[in-house]
């Protein structure tokens, strides 16, 4: 590629401009510019040609049309070496433009910040892209920048080839365009389905930006990385080796769980994605005491997720378990200075963290499953007690706590709680009677309680021997949604044994 002559800078976000501006003086680079861009560089006392001026056409429709004419796509566009190009230019008046530095309307920070529908739609840039695509095409020829990230390349590369760049340089950024055009589109497109309530449109596009590369995946064999649809997770890691694929896995899971529960109170601990301890009591040693008393064993090697600041008490009593992870909202100078002996233990700060509306996808080869996630807050009005024996209020918290719980723990899932906190978790299991076993072994070897247990499961017995179990095992009082054809089979087993019972309207599976 010959030396670029001719540059077109079209920018919403302005920041470190000085330097790249600098280098394209350096090597005679010619300005074209218009609007903000264009008093920008003027104000930083450099020299610069106004879009109108080098069109001879004057921007219209409230800027809407200004970069939109053939010379500048013409200028961009053209193969150099084409006889038939180059004749057509010259006998138009059109000159080359050799570099495209072009930043979209900020389009995702306005449907942020307002929901003005108008406001809105005049942030959907259109010159912007349309030279982004063209110059991206045209590669060969033609350097093509979309962010500032991108500026201290372009100026190594200039400074390296004396004013051009690579063609290995163009094509890479070529990719960089072409994917930057199809999130901002995407965008679009999305905020657009989402105005009309069109959840499950006929093409779906995800939109999400790399937040890192990681080490493997499940296993060593495994590529890996994760991605957001914002610049960031919000989760913010002040201690510790990097996360890995099975970290990120479990933080979410826990997340998901210790987000659901009133802010400041909560401790959830998981294993493999699963929770095996969770416990809302309020006073917060005793809450992961009760939390890790589920399952102790489990819980070695595992995550935790506090839904609080962490103090040294807590600190102090945390560190006396291996754990691969521990999150908090927030921790004091005190508990990092205790928790940060540990020199391998992540420490994740979630605090800003909260559960968004996003679908939930799974997928197989090349094939999606979108839902969206199982979020529904519930209320007394979803739950029917059909019993004889009426659930005292404690018995109820309690049955909500396990219900909550349950949702998000592997199916076939129950659970098993006393006095705030879970003491035996099945999950996962074929056959819902397996699940009842493991829980109820679970609570007999770790907790033992001996009255006040309420059981929890995420759909209906299909036969009574589940439920004829958990009572057997001490169990009181039981929730689980209504639907099978044995439902007044399971009624009269629970009149028969003085045992509350009581059906939520919704099933919670989670395969």
């Amino acid at each position: 590629m010959s030396k670029i002559k001719r540059a077109i800078v079209s920018l919403s976000d302005k920041s470190n401009l000085k330097p790249l501006l600098n280098c394209l003086k350096k090597h005679s680079i010619e300005i074209i510019s218009s609007g903000g861009t264009f008093k920008t560089i003027k104000n930083l006392k450099f020299k610069c040609q106004e879009v109108s001026n080098f069109t001879n056409f004057t921007e219209i429709l409230d800027g809407r049309v200004k970069t939109l004419h053939p010379k500048i796509h013409a200028g961009i566009l053209n193969k150099r070496n084409n006889k038939k190009h180059i004749k057509e230019l010259k006998k138009n008046n059109f000159s080359n433009i050799d570099l495209v530095i072009v930043n979209f309307y900020p389009f995702e920070q306005t449907i942020k910040n307002t929901k003005n529908h108008q406001k809105i739609i005049e942030n959907i840039d259109i010159g912007g892209p349309t030279m982004v695509r063209a110059a991206a095409k045209n590669y060969n020829d033609v350097t093509v920048i979309t962010s500032t990230d991108q500026y201290d390349e372009l100026i190594f590369e200039l400074n390296k080839n004396n004013g051009t760049t690579s063609k290995k340089f163009r094509e890479k950024m070529s990719k960089y365009a072409f994917t930057e055009t199809s999130h901002y589109d995407s965008l679009i497109s999305n905020y657009l389905n989402k105005t009309s309530n069109e959840i499950f449109p006929k093409k779906k596009i995800f939109n999400v930006n790399l937040i890192d590369k990681l080490r493997y995946g499940e296993n060593p064999h495994q590529f890996s990385a994760i991605y957001s649809n914002s610049n960031s997770l919000n989760l913010i890691q002040i201690h510790g080796k990097q996360l890995s694929y099975n970290n990120f896995n479990d933080i979410f899971s826990a997340l998901t769980i210790s987000k659901s529960l009133q802010r400041n109170t909560g401790v959830v601990i998981v294993k493999h994605a699963n929770p095996c301890g969770v416990s809302d009591i309020k006073d917060k040693l005793k809450c992961y005491k009760a939390a890790l008393a589920c399952d102790p064993v489990s819980a070695f090697g595992g995550v935790v997720s506090c839904n609080f600041n962490i103090n040294s008490k807590m600190a102090i009593e945390l560190n006396k378990t291996f754990l691969e992870v521990i999150i908090a909202n927030g921790l004091n100078k005190d508990a990092l200075k205790i928790l940060k002996k540990k020199k391998n233990i992540r420490l994740i700060d979630a605090n800003k963290y909260s559960l968004s509306e996003a679908l939930k996808i799974n997928s197989h080869e090349s094939i999606l499953l979108v839902q969206n996630e199982d979020k529904i807050k519930f209320k007394s009005k979803d739950f029917k007690i059909v019993s004889k024996t009426k659930p005292t209020n404690l018995q109820m918290k309690n049955l909500i706590f396990a219900f909550n719980v349950c949702r998000y723990v592997k199916s076939n899932a129950i659970v098993l709680a006393h006095k705030g906190a879970t003491v035996g978790i099945g999950s996962g299991q074929p056959s819902r009677l397996d699940s009842c076993e493991i829980a109820i072994n679970k609570m007999k070897r770790f907790v033992n309680p001996t009255d006040d247990i309420v059981a929890a499961s995420d759909a209906f017995f299909p036969f009574v021997d589940g439920i004829e179990k958990l009572v057997q095992s001490g169990v009181s009082a039981v929730i689980q949604p209504a639907g099978s054809i044995r439902d007044k089979e399971i009624i009269k087993f629970a009149n028969q044994t003085g045992t509350v019972l009581v059906f939520s309207k919704t099933r919670h599976f989670r395969h």
